[in-house]
């Protein structure tokens, strides 16, 4: 089964209303949210993800895998970093795929979810886009950087810059809007923005660099060999994985952690994005 649903912040009343009902529009049950309804044997597992490349890994093991396993992916697609969380909150999808263990940890913390995760899938490194400049180097002292305004990723942005030698001393907790001027002593200006726009901060003529996440690059139909810099993935701490809500992890939902991180997968991601856009975790 195959039924996706596409939402945004702009549109968090509807992911709230799904809580309240099912894909098809009927009231959900405690039995569907726990993931444990079931057809002929096949246990269906509602799951929310970002469309690239999340969702389609999920499709590759809801065609591919997930029928030899007994279950069923009921895959619901979201264009932003809130609504799966909420809609994970709140019942109406059974885990969610596309947190990485520090935006986990803020969202944890600040919005009190009550999520346990699995180990990391695949990372899809960070990248930063300049429509004016063609290296590093060329970034001038003043310069204005685009960067998410998403506490649990903007010092990943940050420590990037700082690899890149733009930045110095970046730490865990670092924030873009009050960096000292020994951490940043090229004096760069940053505009926050949400993290789904960034493609198109990109593009505008008063920032020099754009610092996008790599789902959203790969959504745009980007890709990081056209960056000015690009995030290493050794001991990369921002593997995506799969998230549940604490103490819920149905059998369904453990199936399909196991074939998140199965041989099939691992090739699928190699194969499907063989510039590095996605690499697996393991």
């Amino acid at each position: 089964m195959r039924n996706k649903l596409i939402l945004s912040l702009a549109s968090i009343a509807a992911a709230v209303s799904l809580t309240a009902c099912g894909a098809s529009g009927t009231p959900s049950n405690s039995s569907t949210a726990a993931g444990s309804a079931s057809s002929g044997g096949v246990t269906v597992v509602k799951v929310g993800a970002n469309p690239v490349p999340h969702a389609k890994i999920l499709e590759f093991v809801d065609q591919n895998l997930a029928k030899e396993a007994g279950i069923d992916l009921d895959i619901k697609e979201f264009d932003d970093y809130q609504t799966p969380n909420i809609a994970l909150s709140e019942g109406s999808v059974d885990a969610n795929y596309f947190m990485h263990e520090p935006f986990f940890n803020d969202q944890v913390k600040t919005k009190g979810y009550k999520f346990e995760h699995g180990t990391g899938v695949h990372i899809e490194p960070y990248a930063g886009f300049s429509e004016k400049y063609k290296t590093v180097e060329e970034i001038p002292d003043g310069a204005t950087i685009g960067i998410t305004n998403d506490p649990g990723n903007q010092p990943r942005a940050l420590k990037m810059l700082e690899a890149a030698g733009l930045l110095k001393d970046i730490a865990d907790d670092s924030a873009a809007l009050t960096l000292t001027d020994a951490q940043n002593p090229k004096k760069l200006k940053f505009e926050e923005n949400q993290p789904e726009i960034l493609v198109q901060v990109a593009k505008d003529p008063k920032i020099d660099l754009a610092i996008i996440n790599g789902n959203y690059i790969l959504q745009a139909g980007m890709s990081t060999k056209d960056a000015l810099i690009v995030e290493s993935t050794e001991n990369n701490p921002y593997a995506n994985f799969l998230a549940w809500r604490t103490g819920e992890q149905s059998e369904g939902v453990k199936k399909l952690d196991e074939l998140l991180h199965s041989d099939e997968v691992k090739k699928y991601i190699e194969d499907t994005w063989p510039s590095g856009d996605v690499i697996p975790a393991s």
